[in-house]
């Protein structure tokens, strides 16, 4: 008799728990189930429907999540998944809504399901896909039959006990926000690059991207870095387009403010013309076009010595930069070369060129009536660099020229972008034509000159393919994928070359140099900077060693110094 009390209460016990772990966590222990329609485009399976079911309700949300996909799930899983969303919940109560709210203003609220929650569905979509919101769901059946008739997010069944969880509701709450503050109070749709822009800075608003290495913030300056010159306004509702928007963003808030894209938000205007609204608004002079340009010129300087414009003011993009194109001149008495290259509105190309001898002539044909902006940065061989704008005729040409470019500068790099359309960029954008014709001529002067200047641009194009594999290097790393490995002082690992800052084994490299008495390094100055001094030490030290005297620390001259540690 005892054993059989003792068993009921142990019974009554577990039960007590299992409903109190219910209601702590909010779960509705019917588990409804529902029927709803989803967007086949995201869908791994390109559904059209499925069945959800609902694994909590809070102050704010309902959990949804999809019914096959939660009953493959283990029960270590599930209990995973259940933890994740009561976290996922209180982050959107007590921090997401209230912050986004305040700023963007607020969703429809009650609805059109007269219903103060957001319902958030969980399912399987494609891979990367972070989440989506629909806004058919703000419309009645008899309107669109396919509406859940809901205020409604999705969000992605890959990521939901990530950290990437509440950064990806974020985004997708500033949707919903936008459809009521736009669509609803103002009539009027906004542009999706520009809705698309502001949900991009939300985590960031948030402090999700405070920390850098894992955010999505980081996730999204490598997605840029892998394809730069994709353009801002053609959405194609692909990840690439998402690392423009981001980066853009960052600076535009970095220099203007965010009530740029707040005050963008609460106007009847969209797109290009609202950003415009809101700077005027703020009392600044410049418009969109020009910031575009500014921060075309940024992406690939960062510096803020070069002007306060062409720097990122967030500590996370102190070193963002792009890698751009490359045109070596070749270094002939007389040389020329004509390109022919092709841009979409709204987005920029870099290129660099280099080498040649003598005078440099650049002239850039872009075509009568397009709007052509072409700022330019110029570099010696201390990395010293100054910003110039091209100005272009009426029939869109426009000519650089620079005197004893070969011995005086290291790189001309053009910063191209076309600023054509102001609106309506739905469907595929088109591409505007423009060609650059570079020649150079050797100017009079011994033949000492002649030489040095060419090793000079074979050390120039040897740090440039180095830099180019660093940023591969560095898109690897960010993959998860194989990368090299930094040395430490007791080998060279890696090329080091001219133009390099705040590097450690630079640090090492002046280290050694210094090591090997004044003929070599006077100064010897440790820095992990390698500008002008250091490349002067290499120099002297494959003079040395009967080297080339390049200055660029590549695999011969790595080979020697590493026997002599």
């Amino acid at each position: 008799m005892k054993s059989i009390l003792k068993k009921n209460s142990l019974i009554f016990f577990l039960s007590f728990l299992i409903l109190g772990s219910a209601f702590a966590f909010g779960i509705n222990a019917q588990s409804e189930t529902k029927s709803f329609y989803i967007e086949s485009d995201y869908d791994l399976y390109a559904r059209k429907n499925i069945e959800a079911v609902l694994l909590r309700s809070s102050d704010n949300l309902y959990f949804y999540v999809e019914k096959p996909w939660w009953d493959s799930r283990s029960s270590v899983e599930q209990n995973d998944i259940r933890v994740s969303l009561y976290n996922l919940g209180e982050e959107f109560k007590n921090k997401i809504y209230p912050t986004l709210t305040s700023n963007f203003g607020f969703e429809w609220n009650l609805g059109i399901d007269n219903d103060s929650r957001i319902t958030v569905l969980i399912h399987e979509m494609e891979r990367g896909v972070g989440g989506y919101f629909r806004n058919h769901d703000e419309y009645y059946k008899p309107q669109i039959y396919s509406s859940n008739e809901a205020e409604m997010l999705y969000l992605n069944s890959q990521f939901i006990t990530t950290s990437f969880a509440k950064s990806f509701l974020a985004h997708e709450f500033v949707h919903l926000i936008t459809f009521n503050q736009k669509d609803r109070l103002r009539n009027v749709t906004d542009d999706v690059w520009l809705n698309e822009l502001r949900a991009e800075y939300a985590p960031t608003l948030l402090g999700y991207d405070n920390v850098y290495e894992g955010s999505n913030l980081q996730k999204r300056v490598n997605i840029f870095l892998n394809n730069p010159s994709i353009s801002l306004t053609e959405w194609k509702d692909g990840v690439e387009n998402y690392g423009i928007l981001n980066v853009l963003a960052q600076y535009l808030v970095d220099h203007y403010g965010f009530k740029i894209l707040q005050d963008s938000l609460f106007s009847s205007k969209v797109g290009i013309e609202s950003i415009n609204y809101a700077l005027q608004k703020n009392g600044f002079q410049k418009d969109f076009a020009q910031i575009f340009s500014d921060w075309s010129v940024t992406v690939l300087v960062n510096d803020c010595s070069l002007g306060n414009s062409y720097c990122y003011k967030n500590s996370n993009l102190k070193s963002f930069r792009i890698t751009p194109e490359t045109n070596f001149i070749p270094t002939t008495a007389e040389s020329n070369l004509i390109t022919y290259n092709q841009i979409k509105d709204w987005s920029a190309r870099w290129q660099r060129i280099f080498g040649g001898k003598g005078n440099l002539t650049l002239n850039l044909n872009g075509g009568a009536g397009i709007n052509f902006k072409v700022p330019y940065v110029v570099c010696d061989f201390d990395n010293k660099c100054f910003v110039k704008i091209l100005t272009l005729d009426k029939d869109g040409k426009g000519q650089i020229s620079i005197s004893d470019f070969s011995s005086r500068y290291f790189s001309l790099t053009l910063v191209s972008s076309v600023q054509q359309r102001q609106s309506d960029f739905a469907g595929n954008g088109v591409y505007y034509p423009f060609s650059l014709e570079i020649g150079t001529k050797e100017l009079s002067g011994d033949g000492d000159a002649s030489i040095q200047s060419l090793l000079d641009q074979i050390a120039y194009l040897q740090a440039e393919i180095a830099r180019v594999q660093s940023a591969i290097n560095a898109f690897l790393s960010s993959q998860g994928k194989e990368q090299m490995n930094f040395s430490s002082c007791k080998s060279f690992g890696n090329d080091l070359y001219f133009g390099m800052k705040d590097n450690q084994e630079v640090s090492c490299l002046q280290q050694f140099l210094k090591s090997k008495g004044s003929d070599i390094y006077p100064e010897g100055l440790v820095t992990g900077n390698f500008l002008s001094l250091t490349f002067t030490a290499v120099q002297r030290y494959q003079a040395n060693k009967g080297i080339i005297q390049t200055g660029y620390f590549g695999p011969l001259t790595r080979t020697v110094a590493n026997a002599e540690l």
